[in-house]
């Protein structure tokens, strides 16, 4: 799938990760009007994101997979070990201490939320768009033959590798639904503004 492709309207737009990198990006360019399940997580194996969507979410953030890893800023830095996410975003320290998760039950609650949610547009949504960075061809194979059991109708994948390129390059993958392009690793969280733009225009939410 290339590039073009891509453009069009959209019913949905998430981030599958695999940091927060996409999730801002979507919603700096007004593509992403609500958090999905994966927006604020750090989820660095797209083999686990994989399992987790074949799953339906089943045993997400389960507490017996838990483990406290520290601070991050205000937050506590919580693994989900299961599936090899880490959230830095979620357990604040007013609630939480390293060695007790007193928020658990409402951080669960708003995953639930946007769990349901993701599920329902899965169902209902005529065409959806998927954005994540790092992967290997590998696992987007395998993504792809998730999502197309998954979802109900049409979908596309944006897969962003971050690497020793100067400017978007295309990879002609041979997916049908993955448009795999490459980005400078260079300061990728400040320095690929406009190529996220370019890459980007064309593509909107459909109202």
């Amino acid at each position: 799938m290339d590039l073009s492709q891509l453009k069009g309207e959209y019913d949905a737009i998430f981030s599958l990760g695999d940091l927060c990198l996409a999730s801002i990006q979507l919603k700096k360019h007004n593509l992403r009007p609500y958090s999905g399940v994966l927006d604020w997580m750090a989820s660095v194996e797209l083999s686990k994101v994989n399992e987790l969507l074949e799953n339906r979410f089943l045993d997400f953030l389960e507490y017996d997979n838990l483990r406290v890893i520290g601070y991050a800023d205000t937050f506590i830095c919580v693994s989900d070990d299961g599936y090899n996410l880490v959230s830095n975003h979620d357990f604040d320290g007013e609630k939480n201490t390293l060695t007790y998760l007193g928020g658990y039950a409402e951080v669960m609650e708003k995953y639930e939320r946007r769990i349901q949610r993701f599920l329902s547009e899965m169902n209902n949504a005529k065409r959806i768009l998927f954005v994540r960075t790092e992967g290997t061809l590998e696992d987007a194979a395998v993504l792809q033959d998730v999502l197309s059991r998954l979802v109900k109708h049409d979908f596309s994948v944006l897969l962003i590798n971050h690497t020793y390129v100067q400017g978007i390059v295309e990879k002609s993958w041979p997916l049908e639904k993955v448009c795999s392009i490459e980005f400078p690793n260079k300061d990728k969280w400040e320095g690929n503004h406009n190529l996220w733009r370019e890459v980007l225009s064309g593509i909107r939410l459909r109202t």
